[in-house]
């Protein structure tokens, strides 16, 4: 699986829509052209038909609108704090496109945290990419390769600088399941509420808001199915893997204290499954053995 957990990891999500600035650029549209009749076109384009009327645009035409992470650092005494952190902070403001991916490839480029994503390596980090390239900011730490071994190398498939869960765990095909699945079948809440998120249609109907809780809540899947991934691999002990859990409701118990009400719905769903089930599977599939070092 991978070869190491650091002392720093920054589990991920992005959320990105239909950009119409890109789509008026890329089929010679008026600028004058009403957004909602750029966005049929673009629909249009990319294949649009009566069961899928909203069919998925390249990335390089989609705007990122929100990305939230949970950060797991270890101290060296061994102390270990959990954060969720979102851009845009203010949930119902746009947040400009440029400044919010600078800040968070900034915030990675300097502090250098394993990556974790789930598709990452072919949806998530290209749209960071495409669409840095497109709001003309510098990433320059971020970018930067290691001149030996992998390090921090952001863009080497064979280092554990960057983690993409799907990739690790699910390969691809017909059978090749969503995060959602994935972690649902764990007990890790998938989907949250009743009907599955659609972020377009918030989009289109100005939702920012809900777009921004969706990031989180799928963050928060993100981390959680890493977590089972590395208690699989030996890096945490099935009491490690507890405390660690526990730490994440800890942290969504002190965020919901503190106005973020929607999470309620992600520790909701999380305890409506059968807790018998999540105890069985972190139980040891050898003879126990000593708590692994977690240092990278």
């Amino acid at each position: 699986m991978f070869k190491s957990v650091s002392r720093h990891v920054c589990a991920f999500d992005l959320e990105w829509v239909p950009d119409p600035i890109s789509g008026r650029r890329v089929y010679g549209l008026p600028t004058t052209l009403p957004d909602a009749e750029v966005f049929e076109v673009m629909w249009a384009k990319a294949g649009a038909t009566a069961e899928k009327p909203r069919p998925h645009l390249k990335t390089a035409l989609c705007r990122v609108v929100a990305v939230s992470a949970v950060v797991r650092e270890q101290q060296n005494n061994g102390e270990v704090t959990l954060r969720l952190t979102t851009l845009p902070r203010q949930g119902d403001r746009l947040m400009d496109e440029g400044e919010l991916i600078s800040t968070f490839l900034g915030y990675v480029g300097q502090h250098h945290p394993q990556l974790v994503g789930f598709n990452s390596q072919t949806a998530d980090l290209p749209i960071l990419l495409q669409r840095g390239l497109v709001s003309g900011v510098s990433a320059a730490e971020f970018c930067r390769r290691a001149d030996k071994g992998w390090g921090s190398d952001y863009f080497s498939r064979h280092g554990d600088a960057h983690v993409d869960l799907k990739s690790l765990l699910s390969g691809w095909g017909i059978a090749t399941p969503t995060l959602h699945e994935l972690a649902a079948a764990m007990g890790i809440p998938g989907q949250v509420g009743p009907e599955p998120h659609d972020v377009v249609n918030w989009w289109v109907e100005g939702d920012l808001r809900s777009i921004v809780a969706q990031s989180q809540f799928d963050a928060l899947s993100t981390y959680l199915l890493w977590l089972r991934a590395a208690r699989f691999a030996g890096f945490f002990s099935a009491a490690q893997y507890i405390e660690e859990e526990g730490r994440v409701r800890g942290m969504v118990g002190d965020r919901i204290t503190q106005g973020d009400h929607h999470l309620v719905q992600y520790l909701n769903r999380w305890d409506s499954f059968n807790p018998q089930s999540a105890d069985a599977v972190i139980l040891p599939l050898t003879a126990p053995a000593e708590a692994t070092d977690q240092a990278a």
